[in-house]
């Protein structure tokens, strides 16, 4: 009878310890599934019309205005969630871009404004996205370009830290040759010592890892062995340099706006990003190579949370030989500049059209410029694709919950538009960039769901931070400038009436609004001196703001300067008033970063609190 009783026992905590086990089996996964692994895709200087999806959605056209686009994997993803169609960039400049997403902070609240290192240690400074994932409890991984420009201080020395656990940028991999071009110091050459170290050699990799120069300084000492080089390198990848219309055109002019790589798919900088990245999943908690380093691979006890920076389409504009063949018979619409235009041009504008002018090319380079260049997107298209796949082969293997989160270009690029090339203005082409989250939880963010509602470039951290389940309501998360982009596309966040950025790069200070209907800009400083004179726009007469103003829904392109048409005065008056009292008045920063990024001094203007409260009647 005991036997029996102890047998019965026996039988029933089995079963309540395997109830346990499975009850606990379930509780691990669920936890497992709470935290979803995150992608964050960014490219570089992408024009949201190389996205056929993109041109549908704004235009009800596939192609863009010009001509001929390919995106079948960009366009995949549209389908497969929601996109942000009028998602604008904070500043056009791939510096403080990139900082306004990674700090989820306007320029004006950040103090990074164009292209400087700034410290971590200055008192209004928070931390990056990253380093708020890897406090969640993720393992953090970055490939490929970063562009934040950040510094520390330890044991009394400056230094750059790393913001992602697991930082695999390009400088190495060009190094190993993990690329078909780079830029680099070379202290020696051919196994030999340089006299003195080249700054910048500029160098082409072949498929059987042979270095191909470009470099005057090199030619100058070194004719015996280098003379006429970069003739030939210039011929054999047939590369179009930018010049300017009043200098000679040389083979050593300005930056590569059309050419042929010289690796094939997959060799090439972004390729290599993309592979690295299928090695990172494939190599679960152990190490592996990538070039001459060793890396950390994927843990799998913990969630991810994955950056790409592609590099495509920046110059050099090199895309494969296949890609660049098919694109080189298509035709395309060559935009021009009329002289009316430029005459209305407020003068930082002028400024940055001087500077990458490009009306003076022959139409045949002109051509050229713009097949490569949407080439080169298309290419970048399918390496999105493969990196896409693979992470969401991995999450769904160990069913995990994923978000991916793509962003088209860390701001625009012209092709002629306005007769510059390249980027810095608040022009639509430069600063329009939507956005693409696709998320397993089809909740949040629906498949096939356009949002029209604008977001902006600062709702990245917030919205990756609340998939991560931080809790943006409390006083840690103040400092965030964004939304979180669930609830924008949920109805719960009502929409803004406006976006607002500023850019200091190339143009000079200049801070821009845009409503539905308009698209208002000035210049917002004096100068670039920090902390001098940062409520000078409030005194300034319209004139010295150098305003312009265009009325979009009726100049989509933006060639009419109306900023003093008496017929929109008053609209000029009402942005004018809320541009400055947000960007200026508003909790503005700066601070004395220094060459060395070691300043620690903040400038404040609070004149207007609150004025960015994301509402603007214009009537």
């Amino acid at each position: 009878m005991n036997f029996k009783r102890t047998l019965i026992c026996s039988f029933f905590l089995l079963l309540v310890i395997g109830k346990q086990a499975f009850s606990q089996k379930q509780k691990s996964a669920s936890l497992n599934n709470s935290k979803p692994n995150v992608l964050w895709i960014l490219t570089d200087d992408q024009r949201y019309d190389a996205i056929r999806a993109f041109n549908k959605m704004l235009h009800g056209r596939e192609m863009s205005e010009l001509g001929y686009v390919e995106s079948p994997q960009v366009d995949r993803l549209t389908k497969m969630g929601t996109t942000f169609i009028n998602t604008y960039c904070q500043a056009s400049g791939c510096a403080p871009s990139r900082a306004s997403m990674h700090y989820g902070r306007y320029p004006f609240r950040t103090g990074i404004y164009e292209f400087e290192y700034h410290n971590n240690f200055a008192e209004h400074c928070e931390p990056t996205l990253p380093e708020q994932m890897a406090s969640l409890g993720y393992q953090t991984l970055h490939i490929g370009k970063l562009g934040v420009r950040i510094r520390t201080k330890v044991n009394g020395k400056m230094t750059s830290p790393k913001i992602y656990q697991t930082d695999i940028d390009f400088k190495q991999l060009r190094r190993d040759g993990l690329t078909d071009w780079g830029k680099d110091w070379f202290y020696e050459m051919d196994g030999k010592k340089l006299e003195s170290p080249i700054k910048n050699l500029e160098f082409y990799v072949t498929p059987n890892g042979k270095f191909e120069y470009i470099s005057e300084k090199l030619e100058k000492e070194n004719p015996n062995a280098h003379k006429g080089t970069a003739k030939l390198v210039m011929e054999k990848y047939d590369l179009l340099r930018h010049y300017n219309k009043k200098k000679p055109k040389t083979i050593y002019s300005g930056g590569i706006l059309a050419g042929v790589s010289p690796q094939p798919a997959g060799k090439t900088r972004d390729g290599y990003y993309t592979s690295i990245f299928e090695d990172f999943l494939k190599n679960e908690n152990k190490r592996f190579k990538a070039g001459s380093r060793t890396f950390d691979g994927v843990d799998t006890s913990k969630p991810l949370f994955c950056h790409i920076g592609f590099d495509f389409p920046h110059t050099p504009v090199l895309p494969p030989a296949d890609y660049r063949a098919r694109f080189q018979k298509k035709q395309y619409k060559i935009p021009t500049l009329t002289k009316t235009e430029l005459n209305s041009m407020a003068k930082q504008f002028k400024k940055q059209v001087t500077v990458s002018y490009s009306d003076h090319f022959t139409d045949a380079e002109k051509l050229a410029m713009i097949q490569d260049y949407y080439a080169f997107c298309a290419y970048g298209d399918d390496l999105v694709g493969q990196a896409t796949d693979d992470f969401i082969a991995y999450s769904e293997e160990k069913k995990q919950a994923w978000m991916i989160v793509y962003v088209c270009g860390d701001h625009g690029w012209k092709l002629n538009e306005h007769g510059s090339v390249s980027k810095f203005t608040p022009w639509e082409v430069d600063s329009h960039n939507p956005i693409v989250v696709v998320s397993s939880d089809k909740k949040a963010f629906p498949a096939g769901k356009v949002v029209r509602e604008y977001a902006e470039f600062v709702d990245i951290a917030p919205t990756i931070l609340a998939a991560a389940g931080a809790p943006l309501q409390t006083k840690k998360f103040d400092y965030l400038d964004g939304f979180d982009m669930a609830k924008i596309a949920s109805g719960a966040i009502v929409g803004r009436d406006y976006v607002v950025g500023e850019n200091h790069a190339v143009t000079g200070p200049r801070a821009f609004i845009r409503t539905k209907d308009f698209m208002f800009s000035i210049q917002s400083r004096p100068s670039k001196k920090r902390g001098e004179n940062m409520e000078w726009a409030r005194t300034a007469s319209y004139p010295d703001l150098d305003p312009c103003l265009y009325q979009t829904s009726s100049d989509p392109h933006e060639i009419n300067n109306l900023a003093f048409n008496k017929k929109y005065e008053k609209i000029a008056k009402i942005l004018k008033e809320k541009l400055i009292n947000v960007v200026i008045g508003d909790g503005r920063v700066e601070v004395n970063w220094g060459k060395k990024a070691d300043g620690t001094t903040v400038y404040r203007s609070n004149f207007a609190p609150g004025a960015h409260n994301h509402k603007l009647d214009l009537n």
